[in-house]
C-alpha cells in the first residue's frame, strides 16, 4: 500500500501576457483560483485588480496551477 503524503498542494493564478512572452503575472491562490487579498502586499494586490482589469487587453484569461514554488 502506498504512503500517503501530507503535503498540501500550492497553486497560483497566473495571467499570461498577450504581447510579451513571459511578462506575465501570477498570484498565489486557492484550488478554486480564489486569491487572498489580505495576505498580499500592496503593490501585488494594486498589480492583481490590474491584471483583472487588462484580461483580453494585456492579459489571458488566468490558469490555476501548481505553484513551482517550495513552501
Amino acid at each position: 500500500m502506498p504512503a500517503k503524503t501530507c503535503e498540501a498542494q500550492h497553486y497560483e493564478l497566473r495571467f499570461r501576457s498577450l504581447h510579451n512572452e513571459g511578462r506575465g503575472l501570477s498570484f498565489p491562490c486557492d484550488e478554486r483560483g480564489e486569491v487572498p487579498l489580505d495576505q498580499l502586499s500592496e503593490r501585488a494586490v494594486m498589480n492583481y485588480l490590474y491584471a483583472r482589469a487588462c484580461i483580453g487587453i494585456e492579459y489571458a484569461y488566468p490558469a490555476i496551477m501548481l505553484s513551482d514554488h517550495l513552501h
